[in-house]
């Protein structure tokens, strides 16, 4: 049994997409940040670092954003969220995760000429192609639509320079 702690409108709604895509049951459990849920006593027993998302699965605790996608990949392959059978793709798939973690999740807080200039990046990463990785949809779509679609009124895209992330979420 999956259970789910996320915060809506946070990056665990990245996970809460996966959950819906891949069809597995599970329970959802919403926090608030402004009742300070993650910081109640009862789920830093769960998560110490009192942070969401947190899946438990079976009672086993899995967090952040990467984490969770990964798991829901492997553990529900019909979904078909990762690359089958090709290394390089996964890796392509592990490389963008680790943009999105390292880049353009810290730059929401950068400062809007920062983020600017990391989805200038992710933008010329995408490039025409339909998918951020080969032909097909997987986690690093959902993770990068989720923190996209929390910034794009800010970034103000139609000004130019995200042609490319416009393009990949507008179809």
């Amino acid at each position: 049994m999956l259970t789910f702690y996320f915060a809506p409108g946070s990056s665990s709604m990245a996970v809460h997409i996966a959950l819906h895509e891949t069809g597995a049951p599970f329970e959802a459990r919403p926090m608030s940040f402004a009742t300070k849920d993650m910081q109640k006593p009862e789920f830093l027993a769960i998560n110490p670092n009192g942070k969401v998302p947190t899946l438990l699965v079976d009672g086993r605790v899995l967090t952040e954003v990467a984490g969770c996608l990964f798991y829901l990949a492997r553990a529900y392959p019909k979904a078909d969220l990762l690359p089958a059978d090709d290394p390089e793709a996964e890796a392509q798939v592990v490389s963008w995760m680790s943009f999105i973690a390292s880049a353009i999740h810290p730059a929401r807080t950068a400062g809007m000429e920062r983020a600017r200039e990391i989805w200038q990046i992710a933008d010329k990463r995408l490039g025409a192609n339909e998918w951020a990785v080969g032909g097909s949809y997987s986690i690093a779509d959902i993770h990068l639509f989720r923190l996209y679609w929390r910034i794009r009124d800010a970034l103000e895209p139609k000004a130019g320079g995200f042609a490319n992330v416009e393009a990949h979420y507008s179809a």
